[in-house]
């Protein structure tokens, strides 16, 4: 049966905008896939190591010669790649934090990332579909004041694209912070505008990626 890997990196749990989004997604996705299965790193409330010596160092020796911290390091890489591998589509979901992505996104992006084997010339999960959520609290659409500031699609697009491989498609609800910051008050429209435009294109998105999976 199909497989739909699901990160969420936003810090707040309740009340993301991100996790709603990701959230209309994988449910038209199952909709479409009724037996399929969701691997779900929720990155935030359960945050993956940052990578180390360890991680980096073990991944090139043969297993006989790891040491023990080694070849744990090593077997979380393996998941981690094992999951991206296996997953028939990829849902990330990610705030703007001080202009790029959460570092608990980064991490998962820095044990994923193997030369050689899930990027290089050859990536492992070449073609995969996958869709990033990228929720931010003001705008940085081209042509907005902020548009050099964002860090955010700017690097996923050629990490996840130039390093994976993968097939990359965005979806960006913008203003989220407008509701609950009396400064962006005359922003409160476009930020429900931009949602609710969000979780419907999310919505199709998650129906079309799921009905080729179903194929």
């Amino acid at each position: 049966m199909p497989t739909l890997l699901h990160l969420d990196s936003s810090a707040v749990v309740d009340g993301s905008v991100s996790r709603e989004v990701t959230a209309a997604y994988r449910e038209a996705w199952l909709a479409a896939n009724p037996g399929g299965t969701v691997v779900h790193r929720d990155l935030a409330v359960d945050p993956l190591p940052h990578i180390d010596v360890h991680g980096i160092a073990g991944t090139f020796l043969p297993a006989e010669a790891r040491t023990d911290e080694q070849a744990s390091a090593v077997a979380l890489r393996e998941e981690i790649m094992v999951e991206l591998e296996t997953a028939d589509a990829v849902l990330i979901g990610t705030p703007m934090y001080n202009f790029t992505i959460p570092s608990t996104l980064k991490a998962w992006l820095d044990h994923v990332i193997l030369m050689g084997r899930t990027a290089g010339e050859a990536p492992s999960a070449k073609g995969t579909p996958v869709t990033v959520v990228a929720a931010r609290g003001g705008s940085y659409a081209p042509g907005a004041p902020r548009e050099p500031f964002e860090f955010v699609t700017t690097y996923l697009e050629k990490v996840l694209t130039g390093m994976l491989g993968l097939e990359v498609d965005f979806i960006v609800p913008e203003f989220t912070l407008a509701p609950s910051v009396p400064a962006m008050a005359d922003f409160v429209g476009h930020a429900v505008e931009s949602k609710a435009k969000a979780l419907e294109l999310a919505a199709r998105r998650g129906g079309e990626v799921g009905a080729l999976a179903a194929v």
